[in-house]
């Protein structure tokens, strides 16, 4: 996978949202890492964000990397997320596992997992309040905005609770 560039990512989103006739457009802007100022420049709430976190759970004999899925505006709780899937604890993976497991720059991360040692998982608000959700395709500078169906359809996300739930 590793030999797999960004740009290839990118491409690759495009040609599978295409094969499966997806409903999305692609926007280009500058290239900001930030959620907040990204949402500001795509026109979109902040919540139809799709935050994309890579995260290791372990213990009671559980590895797995995960590629967790959450709306920008709100807050993983990654206790939740490692008692899910049966872990001890879950952890943000690394700069070097992240490159490896996605072939994505952080904040360009797609809410697609392209890897078999990645699992998908999604918090389900994201897909709950708007119609339409937005999420860096690849590359800093490019998004997506597509529709919120056709994405549960083609993404497949185990959906999974894991928000922090504010008190």
């Amino acid at each position: 996978m590793s030999d797999i560039s960004s740009r290839n990512i990118h491409q690759h989103l495009l040609d599978v949202l295409t094969a499966e006739q997806a409903r999305f457009r692609v926007m280009e802007h500058e290239a900001i890492g930030k959620c907040e100022a990204v949402s500001e420049i795509r026109g979109t709430a902040p919540g139809q964000g799709a935050k994309a976190l890579v995260c290791k759970v372990k213990g009671n004999g559980v590895k797995q990397h995960v590629l967790a899925i959450l709306a920008a505006d709100q807050q993983a709780d990654l206790s939740r997320l490692a008692s899910h899937l049966g872990g001890l604890k879950a952890s943000l993976a690394s700069p070097a596992e992240v490159d490896s497991l996605t072939a994505c720059v952080f904040g360009a991360i797609p809410p697609f997992s392209f890897h078999p040692s990645l699992k998908l998982v999604a918090d389900p608000l994201l897909f709950e309040r708007f119609d339409e959700i937005a999420f860096n395709a690849g590359l800093l500078e490019k998004s997506i905005v597509m529709d919120t169906q056709d994405y549960l359809r083609i993404a497949q996300p185990e959906l999974v609770t894991f928000r922090r739930e504010n008190d």
